[in-house]
């Protein structure tokens, strides 16, 4: 499941960014499984990369069989913990690359606002700064290359401080609005920027916590056993198909909800905001990724409860320390 999910992205940014044909239009070219053929036809250059492509899909189950053969006496809860570790991973990631985005991006858009840019980096530099692409390719995407080695060397979700930014960030608007008479159309990006990322990327955090509001009302009386099916069943017909219908529907095609302001570096009318408007967009990859990834492991740990196997459900340690965290449940 989560090895198709990566090989997923992995075609998308192959396809819409690299060129690539994918396995599909692979498959149309070569007019098999009864599919027809291409409107256009492949040309010669690219029908080896379909092929890989074509042969990844084996290869991805291929892979996940060995992994099942090799690790045949690994418990069910040691795999839950990986995949919860993994999904902390991707929120530690995104946590510490959209801090770092929203203060470039703030800076420059500033300097552009007080046409300070040229007289700090030089014309041409300041020009290029201007287009959104060059922005994102050069300067605000890097920041998750930042951001993934950050959160390989530290082990925890600072979500309070996230918080605390989006507050300090509507002081300041607040300040300079009321009493230096002075607004600018990026203080206001810069608190939705944030604001978006905290709502969004905390949604793993909190299932792993059992931080979300529950209305229950034949759950919290069902044993442990009843807990544990409601909970895999849930996983597997709701949470795991809903984060699926939000990647499929969303990045299918070129024009696709996520795609398109992806690829087209989609920014706000305003010409001097903040260029992040695509990565907004690219929250709702990181909320269906971390989820998805946080629901299998969810789910494996409350079939290693029907196994009998040894342990409580899991609480990522990389990620909070459950006794600290109150469970927030709304009984009906």
């Amino acid at each position: 499941m989560v090895a198709y999910l990566i090989f997923f992205l992995l075609n998308n940014y192959l396809i819409y960014f690299q060129g690539w044909p994918g396995p599909i239009n692979f498959i149309k070219h070569h007019e098999w499984f009864g599919f027809l053929p291409l409107r256009k036809p492949l040309s010669e250059d690219i029908i080896n990369l379909g092929l890989i492509q074509f042969l990844g899909l084996f290869f991805i189950l291929l892979l996940s069989i060995i992994w099942a053969t090799i690790t045949k006496d690994r418990s069910i809860r040691d795999d839950a913990k990986l995949w919860s570790d993994f999904s902390a991973y991707i929120i530690r990631a995104a946590f510490w690359a959209v801090f770092f985005i929203g203060i470039v991006d703030a800076v420059i858009s500033f300097l552009r606002v007080e046409d300070l840019l040229s007289l700090t980096v030089g014309e041409n530099m300041a020009s290029q700064l201007g287009k959104s692409s060059f922005r994102g390719t050069y300067v605000l995407y890097p920041m998750f290359i930042v951001g993934g080695f950050i959160a390989y060397r530290s082990r925890n979700i600072d979500f309070i401080w996230l918080a605390l930014l989006v507050v300090v960030a509507e002081f300041i608007i607040v300040i300079t609005r009321f009493i230096f008479s002075y607004e600018q159309a990026f203080m206001g990006d810069l608190v939705r920027f944030w604001y978006a990322a905290l709502f969004l990327f905390a949604s793993s955090y909190a299932l792993v916590t059992e931080g979300h509001v529950r209305v229950d009302v034949l759950y919290a009386s069902f044993s442990k056993k009843a807990k544990s099916i409601t909970n895999v069943v849930g996983c597997l017909l709701l949470g795991i198909p809903l984060c699926w219908t939000i990647l499929l529907t969303g990045m299918w095609n070129r024009g696709s909800s996520l795609n398109g302001p992806i690829i087209s570096f989609e920014t706000y009318q305003q010409g001097y905001g903040m260029y992040v408007k695509y990565i907004m967009v690219s929250f709702m990859i990181i909320f269906a990724l971390s989820m998805l990834v946080q629901f299998v492991s969810y789910a494996l740990d409350n079939i290693a409860n029907l196994r009998g196997e040894e342990g409580d459900t899991y609480k990522n340690e990389d990620m909070v320390d459950s006794e600290t965290i109150p469970n927030i449940q709304t009984i009906g």
